[in-house]
């Protein structure tokens, strides 16, 4: 579908992309995500045509859009483009910021507008409004429409939900993403939010300082990260240090089955809060260094436990779901769920 190979970007001196590789499948939902600064807008504009990398190759569709002898400008590439917040014309009405940019006759475009609106779940009557004058998931669901107006094979979203609240924001995604779907359109999704990420893609690439650190689907990143920096950015983590041998990681929580077993020596291994099961002790003869919990932050689904132990070397703070029995002081025993990652070193 589209093809990214050894894209790079400077800007100045500055190294912004370095050696990007990533391969985007029909009708498959991919995300981008990584902190501020690490080069995702910069990369989802030069797929739009918005910027030139220095070099590489981007190909779409067995189509060259970028090579060393070729550049094919935005408006030719037949690509999407919804920026952050929809960028909606304030001087033209709903129905015509989705016409914007058709080519058929009035009845023709109207029909098109009609088409469009109905696909994206907003009542027709919506085209005579002024842009301000609609909320902000349906000024998102007008920008969404005004770029299938233009029948593109892949749609570019540069944060879209970013400026919805969080009930919104979620049941946008979540009607983004089947939208998409159902057209039979490819897409690239640009966030900084990993729950977003994990939500929307069918294909995640983490991407920092420039350059992709894992590219796989959701529940591979999310459950084996390749490092410490992309398993703390994809979710809450415990990491600790351990002895691996034989498919086992030997760590202050005892003897943990390792998702590799060819792994040996020193290493930091990760296991996500949910693996972490924490219940009461039966009786007073498992008391003997036993765990206790310090303190407990309830947040109402969720609670932060801090656990001790007279055989740990500091606290460890669990998210977990909430119990209404958890009480500071009390004994509580650990077992653990599935097998720890061992992280590259």
């Amino acid at each position: 579908m589209i093809e990214l190979s050894n894209i790079s970007k400077k800007f100045g001196q500055t190294p912004v992309l370095e050696n990007l590789n990533l391969m985007v499948k029909p009708a498959s939902r991919t995300v981008i995500v990584g902190p501020s600064g690490s080069g995702k807008t910069t990369l989802l504009r030069i797929l739009a045509g918005f910027e030139t990398p220095d070099s590489g190759r981007i190909m779409l569709s067995g189509k060259t859009l970028f090579d060393e002898n070729t550049f094919v400008p935005a408006h030719q590439r037949g690509i999407g483009f919804v920026p952050q917040e929809g960028a909606l014309f304030p001087h033209m009405k709903v129905g015509d910021n989705i016409a914007y940019g058709l080519h058929g006759s009035k009845h023709e475009n109207r029909r098109r507008v009609a088409e469009l609106m109905e696909l994206v779940s907003l009542d027709s009557q919506l085209q005579h409004h002024w842009p301000h004058e609609i909320s902000g998931g349906q000024q998102q669901r007008v920008a969404l429409a005004r770029a299938l107006a233009q029948e593109p094979v892949l749609m570019l979203l540069d944060e879209p939900f970013s400026a919805l609240d969080t009930g919104l924001r979620a049941a946008t995604r979540k009607a983004t993403a089947e939208l998409l779907a159902h057209a039979g359109v490819a897409s690239i999704l640009v966030t900084h939010d990993q729950h977003e990420a994990l939500s929307f893609a069918s294909q995640i690439a983490v991407i920092r300082n420039g350059r992709f650190t894992q590219v796989g689907s959701p529940i591979e990143v999310y459950s084996q990260p390749v490092d410490e920096d992309t398993a703390l950015f994809l979710g809450d983590a415990l990491i600790f240090s351990a002895q691996v041998n034989g498919g086992f990681a030997h760590c202050i929580l005892g003897n943990i089955p390792a998702d590799n077993p060819q792994a040996a020596g020193e290493k930091r291994i990760m296991l996500r809060p949910e693996q972490v099961i924490i219940s009461a002790l039966n009786s007073d003869a498992e008391n003997l260094n036993a765990v206790t919990i310090s303190d407990v932050d309830f947040t109402g689904y969720l609670s932060t436990l801090t656990l001790s132990s007279p055989v740990w070397p500091a606290p460890l703070q669990v998210k977990t779901i909430s119990q209404q029995n958890w009480r500071v002081g009390m004994p509580v025993k650990l077992a653990i769920n599935g097998h720890a990652c061992v992280l590259a070193d």
